[in-house]
């Protein structure tokens, strides 16, 4: 067998092995783990936004930033393509302008911070968790949580894509569910997205922090997220919760079982009150608890002569 050139060959391989290792390396919302200490944002899936306003003269530029951090995005309503983020985006940010004098609402530009895009004219999500209490940023000091890092997104600026990034900052909040004062947008994404019950203060629980634009090759935008999820302890509760949880499957067996040593114990004081019966016809219809394994043994033989199907005869046919 002849071997193919080297890079001939590595091509090959990578063509074959960078599907598996981007598979291998896509967001997970139920299972993170960072620095051995494990979280679970799977209460916080579905779409969540946050509405940053930059006043103008004459306007107000509004910005919805929407985050899944369980699936991709997927739009209620039709819109034109230009009008909305790509399938695979993981979040979005769409600009609107209003105008100050008659407060007309009119759509400016859609793009994907992070996503799955490489086919999409982007990158690969490439999510990176950090734990912020072991992180080397002095700004993390103190801090209880876990910071998200993702990419894939594009924008395109003066004809150019320029890429984009998101840091998303879990912090512990106990006394926080993560889902409180979001924002109502505009753009309806499938599974709902609505504001929720206010806390005293009306403060967001996913708060916008920064868009830095400065950089020559990238946007990095910044998300506050404050839940009681990114506290450590609390993905132990739930694990030690569900271990003294009874699922429906053992209540059921052991209904099953207390349903029908009941209806023996019964049936069978019934029979010895009413009849004096002893062994076996003591048992309610004994007769057929007594015959139950010759009945099973006579299924089988049905069950397998099925399977097998009729015999053959050998030797040859009469002419």
């Amino acid at each position: 067998m002849r071997l193919l050139p080297g890079p001939a060959h590595a091509a090959i391989l990578s063509s074959f092995l960078l599907p598996f290792l981007a598979s291998a390396n896509t967001l997970d919302c139920e299972n993170v783990r960072a620095d051995n200490t494990d979280w679970t944002f799977k209460a916080l899936g579905g779409p969540k936004s946050v509405l940053h306003s930059i006043e103008n003269t004459a306007s107000w530029t509004n910005v919805t930033y929407t985050i899944d951090l369980c699936t991709a995005l997927k739009r209620k309503n039709e819109v034109s393509d230009d009008q909305k983020c790509p399938g695979g985006t993981r979040l979005c940010s769409i600009e609107r302008v209003i105008s100050k004098d008659d407060q007309t609402d009119v759509f400016s530009n859609a793009f994907p911070i992070a996503g799955e895009l490489i086919d999409r004219g982007g990158s690969y999500l490439d999510p990176r968790w950090t734990r912020l209490k072991t992180s080397k940023l002095d700004t993390d000091s103190g801090k209880e949580g876990v910071r998200l890092e993702m990419k894939g997104g594009f924008k395109i600026v003066d004809g150019n894509k320029k890429k984009q990034k998101a840091l998303v900052e879990f912090v512990c909040a106990k006394d926080l569910e993560g889902d409180e004062n979001l924002w109502d947008p505009e753009d309806k994404y499938v599974d709902g997205n609505t504001k929720r019950e206010e806390k005293a203060g009306g403060e967001p629980s996913l708060q916008f922090v920064e868009y830095d634009t400065s950089g020559k090759d990238e946007d990095i935008l910044e998300l506050l997220w404050k839940t009681k999820h990114a506290c450590e302890s609390t993905k132990k509760e739930e694990d030690e919760a569900k271990k003294n949880h009874w699922g429906f499957f053992t209540w059921f067996i052991i209904i099953a079982f207390l349903s029908t040593a009941t209806y023996l114990i019964f049936g069978s004081w019934l029979n010895y009150n009413r009849y004096g019966a002893r062994g076996w016809d003591l048992l309610p219809h004994g007769d057929t608890i007594r015959d139950v394994p010759y009945l099973f043994k006579d299924w089988m033989r049905r069950v397998m002569n099925t399977i097998s199907g009729p015999g053959t005869r050998g030797g040859y046919a009469a002419v």
